[in-house]
């Protein structure tokens, strides 16, 4: 396979030297160019299109969301952002994802270069994951290899024997994605009416962008969208995403549903993690819950899905063709997780099925 072609748009020189020398130096990476702006980098595309672009939010000539956006218009290439994170930052890096960013890699004001030296891993991983995605539909190239110990769901709710769900009149939906899942979740939540069943989310994404992320969904949904605060009611019509940064545990008293809000480690490299909120789902809600995989890299909610599975839940996965990048999906497919896989489009039928249970 021949190496992956990036190349680097920020306008500040100091970000270009370091990003250049930190993806030079993984095998199989080659930066062809690190210019300042949006306008130089569609002059060097002229001779040579890059398989992936490092892309900065806030630059002088054309900001990053407008380069984006023509960019997906006219020629939809795989970009990672690497944006500041302020509050600011947050809701223009959302619109990026939005737009159809892969994935999001933050970055200080202060200590910079520091910062881009401790991060490679994660710099590498995501653009390694950004080669391997169709953005238009499909990825095909698997994950890079783990770089560090991966922790599972035990790390933050310990397994126990899952008991049958007495059945209840309140329903819930406990839906994980990752790359690619922005523009999904809009697809699916968008279509949804105002009666809706009660939906918890997790969508991997860095800390602070979510509550960007959920105040842009719930204005352009029929659905209240927001993100989670510890003992949120799971109630019709409302969606609860995940907080950067936080897991996310779905809890029950009596035939009531409320999410938990707590710290803990990674799991499965990340935080909030799907297996936790689907672990969790299936203690609480058992029967009374649908599982939902979307768009990922990795294998995040492959075993959480199971358990959901086992405990009498209702499992749907995204199909493989409507998909930026098949991973988690693929993987929760592998472990006998999912009763049936749909398009994207077919999601939101498949939520609205819990009101009729």
């Amino acid at each position: 396979m021949s190496a992956i072609k990036v190349m680097i748009v920020d306008d500040s020189a100091v970000v270009r030297q370091v990003l250049s020398g930190l993806l030079n130096a993984a095998p199989g990476i080659t930066v062809t160019h690190a210019v300042a702006n949006p306008l130089l980098a569609m002059e060097r595309m002229k001779t040579q299109w890059p398989d992936v672009l490092v892309l900065d939010v806030e630059m002088p000539k054309m900001d990053g969301i407008t380069f984006l956006r023509k960019l997906m218009a006219e020629h939809p290439t795989p970009v990672v952002i690497c944006s500041t994170l302020t509050e600011k930052g947050a809701q223009t890096s959302v619109e990026a994802l939005t737009a159809g960013a892969v994935a999001i890699i933050t970055k200080p004001r202060l200590d910079l270069k520091q910062f881009l030296h401790d991060s490679a891993d994660e710099l590498v991983s995501a653009v390694r994951a950004a080669a391997g995605a169709h953005v238009g539909k499909l990825a095909n190239r698997p994950a890079p290899p783990p770089v560090t110990a991966k922790l599972n769901a035990d790390a933050v709710l310990p397994p126990e024997h899952v008991r049958p769900m007495t059945a209840t009149t309140e329903r819930v939906v406990a839906i994980g994605t990752s790359t690619g899942g922005t523009q999904a979740l809009e697809e699916v939540l968008t279509a949804l009416p105002r009666v809706a069943p009660g939906i918890v989310v997790v969508q991997h994404m860095p800390e602070k962008f979510t509550a960007a992320f959920a105040a842009r969904l719930d204005s352009v949904c029929a659905v209240r969208v927001k993100e989670a605060a510890n003992n949120d009611r799971v109630l019709q019509g409302q969606v609860l995403i995940a907080p950067g940064g936080k897991h996310m545990l779905l809890r029950r008293t009596g035939a009531q549903y409320f999410v938990e809000v707590v710290d803990g480690p990674l799991v499965n490299r990340h935080r909030p993690s799907v297996d936790v909120l689907f672990r969790s789902a299936a203690r609480a809600a058992g029967a009374n819950a649908l599982g939902v995989i979307m768009t990922g890299m990795g294998d995040d909610g492959a075993a959480g899905l199971l358990e959901m599975l086992k405990a009498g839940a209702r499992t749907v996965a995204q199909d493989e063709a409507s998909c930026v990048v098949y991973g988690m999906p693929k993987e929760a497919v592998k472990r006998g997780g999912v009763e049936k896989s749909v398009p994207l489009n077919a999601i939101y039928r498949e939520i609205l099925q819990q009101l009729q249970y």
